[in-house]
């Protein structure tokens, strides 16, 4: 059994196929958003830890998620320009998913349970959950939605990784 997330191909915000094998060889974060969230503006420290690390093969993978209090109402280009003219992230932002549940995306459940990762069990339990990646698609740690992006937990673990 692969123990990657290169083995999943998703959909970008535009719906076209993204394989996540095109982050091979980079540090990802990996998060779950919504626009209508106390949490939102976690999105200014995305950015911000994005900028810190986007030249030295790191990557923030944002995949927001309706599955927590209705808190993510848009769709498509609403969407990208809430994120992008809004927040100003030049980061991935993908197709909106479900994180958890029967509905669950293949990328959340094995983001999420640790028999098909090899490594962590930790499912969302709301909105800006995060997991960082290592750069051969290895799960290798989480972080909590109170675990702000910019948090020197989250910093030196991706710094141990590059």
């Amino acid at each position: 059994m692969k123990q990657t997330i290169h083995q999943f191909t998703v959909k970008n915000i535009n719906g076209e196929d993204i394989s996540l094998e095109k982050y091979k060889g980079k540090v990802l974060l990996i998060v779950n958003t919504a626009s209508k969230c106390g949490f939102t503006p976690q999105l200014n420290g995305m950015k911000e830890l994005y900028d810190e690390f986007k030249d030295e093969d790191f990557e923030i993978l944002a995949f927001p998620s309706n599955d927590f209090g209705g808190q993510e109402p848009l769709n498509g280009e609403a969407l990208q320009q809430f994120c992008m003219i809004d927040y100003k992230a030049e980061y991935p932002i993908f197709d909106k998913i479900h994180v958890k549940g029967k509905d669950q995306s293949e990328l959340f459940a094995f983001l999420s349970q640790k028999e098909k990762n090899g490594a962590i069990q930790s499912k969302p339990k709301w909105n800006f959950h995060k997991y960082l990646v290592d750069k051969n698609g290895k799960v290798v740690d989480y972080f909590l939605t109170i675990t702000s992006p910019t948090s020197n937990k989250i910093k030196k673990s991706i710094q141990k990784l590059l």
